[in-house]
């Protein structure tokens, strides 16, 4: 399994920040998951077929670290990585950056299940086709 980064930008827009201007705490999941969505793209897979094949990937947990606040209309760049696949388990690092500066951290943990809601199995190759890139 690669641990290589992807990357990519994301701007904040005006409706993802409180009175004071700063970005939402609950935001920075929801970056989480674009970022994990687009590195899943990235790789070859497909969340749609996955779901069509039987297979849901559900969060168990998720962590979040905030370092500095971001603002209205800061372009912030996500990192995220698999840093691990095992049995029925995918986990998943995190990091946000505005400029030079890390304001975020986290780690998500998913879990694969069927449609019925019981454990499976997993591997590398269900969930990415290295050849459709």
């Amino acid at each position: 399994m690669s641990s290589d980064w992807f990357e990519m930008e994301i701007r904040v827009r005006y409706c993802e920040t409180d009175a004071m201007g700063v970005l939402h705490h609950m935001n920075y999941l929801a970056y989480f998951e674009v970022a994990r969505t687009e590195l899943f793209r990235e790789r070859g897979g497909n969340y749609r077929e996955l779901e069509e094949r039987g297979f849901f990937l559900v969060i168990v947990k998720a962590e979040c670290n905030y370092k500095r606040p971001s603002h209205y209309d800061d372009l912030l760049r996500i990192r995220v990585r698999v840093s691990k696949l095992t049995g029925a388990k995918l986990e998943h690092e995190y990091e946000i950056h505005r400029d030079e500066t890390l304001i975020a951290t986290g780690r998500t943990v998913l879990a694969c299940l069927d449609q019925d809601g019981q454990i499976q199995r997993m591997s590398e190759s269900l969930l990415f086709d290295e050849t459709e890139k």
